[in-house]
């Protein structure tokens, strides 16, 4: 009998007040991992309040005020017996709140994206921008 194959772990801290369900967050983000053929990971995923996200976006990005999502690549490879660590992907409901009226949707945009960027997309270019979009509405279901 085979072994199932290894799938990405994803641990979900929820620091804020606002109602999230995070199941869907979680099998959302084991989809896009396995998508984009990332198998044997971890990935962390935290929900913070406006303040720990403002504090959060002054001392990595230098910019003042809340964010709605910020991606931390670890990049660690595969440790002895145990998967790499992606990194940390940290969303702030409330900011998400003010830019969709559908919260769900928002926040599966903004998870994929993270996690895109945890794999090196990025958005500076118009190729990679288009890349990156065409991707997170594939996973999120969201278009941009």
């Amino acid at each position: 009998m085979d072994a199932d194959p290894p799938k990405p772990t994803v641990d979900l801290s929820d620091r804020q007040e606002m109602t999230v369900d995070p199941q869907p967050l979680l099998a959302l983000a084991e989809r896009a991992l396995a998508g984009e053929g990332i198998t044997d990971a971890e990935l962390s995923v935290s929900l913070v309040t406006a303040e720990e996200m403002a504090e959060l976006h002054e001392r990595y990005m230098g910019e003042a005020g809340p964010t709605d999502v910020l991606s931390f690549p670890l990049g660690e490879e595969e440790g002895e017996g145990g998967p790499r660590m992606l990194g940390d992907v940290v969303i702030c409901p409330e900011v998400a709140a003010t830019q969709n009226a559908d919260l769900d949707a928002e926040l599966r945009l903004l998870l994929v994206h993270g996690i895109l960027h945890l794999l090196g997309y990025d958005h500076d270019t118009e190729e990679g921008r288009t890349r990156m979009w065409e991707r997170q509405e594939e996973y999120s279901g969201v278009r941009a």
